[in-house]
């Protein structure tokens, strides 16, 4: 980029490209279990519903944002490592770094202030589990050791985005702070998990080049897939004991998740995950995140719906 020549305006589409709608499957379907769950336990807002599923989106574009911001400051994108030129606003268009930054924290904001709907309607107690949430959007990407350089980002993002998603909506939808949403959200926990570790195990090289100690980094490549192929497996266990468990109902759309996850699922266990099929991973989990979170869904809903026998 030559820094000589004036700024390029951030466009609509490169805001777009930096907020990645891509990988908004995180933040939303996290956020469609807890609506599903909220509506077996009775009548919900549509208008709050709507209102939380764009706050989530906005923290995930916030996330996204800040992290190509802070990527590209500290040097760790460039020209060579870029993967995509809509993944990499900053290094191929000569964009001020504080358009960009602006751009998170109004992501951000936005996010705060479509919040005053849930906390008018459920009190404090969203606003708490949002400001945890906006801490760790920060924490994960800001400071002289953010969190995507230690081997906590699939722990963080899983919880975070996974957990504290599901709490939230189904508080803020049903006026109960329920402990047992956690265990509910643990296949959303393990499905955002593996998002970010898709992402890290492919840029290995690129992260020890940047000093980042992801926990791939740590593990290798060939420990960190057997992991990933191990939490595959529990991610199914977990949805089939949650509905098994707590929607009991709804165990014969077991069988229809399963037979139509199997296609992603046969490509992420044959998937190397070298550099170069990077393109092709994060594809792969983001459709299986779909796939399983809205079957997931549904069972939670035709719990409520079909009798027993």
């Amino acid at each position: 980029m030559d820094t000589a020549k004036p700024y390029t305006p951030l466009t609509p589409k490169m805001a777009l490209d930096l907020a990645a709608p891509h990988t908004w499957p995180a933040a939303i379907m996290p956020a469609f279990v807890a609506l599903c769950a909220a509506a077996d336990a009775g009548p919900v807002s549509a208008g709050l519903a709507l209102a939380m599923l764009a706050i989530v989106i906005l923290m995930q574009s916030a996330v996204n944002t800040f992290n190509d911001y802070y990527d590209y400051v500290k040097g760790t994108d460039d020209a060579d490592a870029a993967v995509a030129e809509d993944d990499a606003v900053l290094v191929y268009n000569n964009v001020n770094p504080k358009a960009v930054l602006a751009l998170a924290i109004a992501f951000l904001a936005c996010a705060f202030a479509l919040g005053a709907l849930p906390v008018l309607a459920a009190g404090w107690m969203p606003l708490a589990i949002a400001a945890v949430g906006a801490l760790c959007v920060v924490a994960y990407s800001a400071g002289s050791s953010p969190l995507s350089y230690l081997p906590l980002g699939e722990a963080v993002s899983g919880i975070v985005m996974g957990g504290l998603i599901p709490l939230a909506c189904y508080y803020v939808l049903t006026l109960r702070l329920d402990p047992l949403v956690l265990l509910w959200a643990v296949p959303e926990v393990i499905g955002v998990g593996l998002i970010m570790m898709t992402n890290n195990v492919s840029d290995i090289e690129r992260d020890s080049r940047a000093r980042r100690r992801t926990l791939p980094v740590l593990l290798g490549r060939q420990r960190t897939v057997a992991l990933y192929r191990a939490l595959l497996v529990l991610w199914l266990a977990a949805i089939a004991f949650d509905v098994i468990a707590f929607f009991t109902n709804g165990w014969m759309l077991l069988p229809f998740t399963f037979l139509a996850a199997y296609p992603q699922l046969k490509a992420l266990f044959a998937n190397s995950f070298e550099p170069d099929r990077r393109l092709s991973s994060m594809p792969q989990i983001l459709s299986l995140n779909l796939t399983l979170g809205a079957f997931y869904g549904a069972a939670i809903l035709a719990a409520g719906i079909i009798p027993l026998p």
